[in-house]
């Protein structure tokens, strides 16, 4: 079926002003040459939202606003365009932003990075870009990270009835002022995970060099890593004090330099977050 023609807004408007005039469906649509179908959509439209433009009208000046403001809520969307006269519902702006293709998303966290870190980051991929698969099998990820004990690690949802909100096994239980946390050092590499180590109190670079002294080197001898194997850990402080770095020359450990700001870079966050969300839902 072929697609009608869309009528211009200078049209709908006269519809509208005859219609208020008194005149009905017909006598409108004789004198301006269209179709009573159309005359009464755009008139039904008008009462129901108290606009009869055409979508694409208001519909181009939203697209323009998101992509200069990706930021953008529906709410937003709505005041701009009441502010023009034009009334439009959240939802209709919903539906119109996702038959563009566009839809409402949780913005990423990403380190924030200086010019500084992201030539450096650039520098690491482009010297590690043509690494062959045996390379990284001779890496041991390593990482500190903060463990929360009751519900905060991930957002949970769940399918429940009307009325059943409160039901025991529809709920999270949480804790005032939090329920505490616990920090972590772990290790991993393509064998598998090395030891889990809590840390007690404030780490330091005494800390540390102890933590790897009783967790590094046992995992790495049972994860089976044998010679020429390679030290993951990122610039904090304390993993790049001189004294740090001397108990690792003294070990014969090979470091992997490491751009700052990397987080993301390090594949243990993504073996912590299955942690995380794995204790969450204990």
């Amino acid at each position: 079926m072929a697609k009608t023609k869309e009528l211009s807004n200078g049209v709908r408007d006269k519809i509208v002003d005859l219609h208020k005039a008194g005149m009905g469906y017909k006598t409108i649509a004789k004198q301006l040459a269209e179709k009573v179908t159309k005359v009464g959509a755009i008139i039904r439209k008008w009462k129901k939202q108290k606009n009869c433009q055409s979508p694409s009208a208001w519909g181009s000046m939203i697209m323009i606003t998101v992509r200069n403001l990706l930021r953008t809520t529906r709410e937003d969307l709505v005041n701009d365009l009441k502010a023009t006269g034009t009334i439009v519902t959240k939802k209709t702006i919903g539906n119109t932003l996702r038959r563009e293709g566009l839809k409402s998303c949780s913005a990423r966290k990403v380190p924030l990075l200086k010019k500084a870190h992201i030539h450096a980051r650039l520098k690491f991929a482009n010297e590690h870009l043509n690494d062959s698969e045996d390379n990284w099998v001779k890496v041991l990820w390593s990482d500190e990270t903060k463990m929360e004990l009751v519900g905060i690690n991930s957002t949970r949802r769940v399918w429940r009835r009307r009325n059943a909100a409160y039901d025991p096994k529809n709920t999270i239980p949480t804790v005032k002022h939090g329920g505490g946390n616990i920090m972590l050092w772990g290790c991993f590499s393509t064998k598998g995970t090395g030891q889990l180590h809590r840390i007690k109190g404030t780490m330091d670079g005494v800390m540390y060099r102890q933590i790897l002294g009783e967790n590094l080197l046992p995992s790495a001898r049972a994860l089976k890593m044998y010679r020429r194997w390679v030290f993951q850990h990122d610039n904090d402080p304390k993993h790049m004090a001189k004294a740090t770095k001397e108990w690792l020359k003294k070990k014969h450990i090979k470091v992997l330099e490491w751009p700052s700001q990397s987080p993301d870079l390090n594949p243990i966050e993504n073996l912590f977050r299955e942690l995380k969300v794995r204790v969450s839902k204990c």
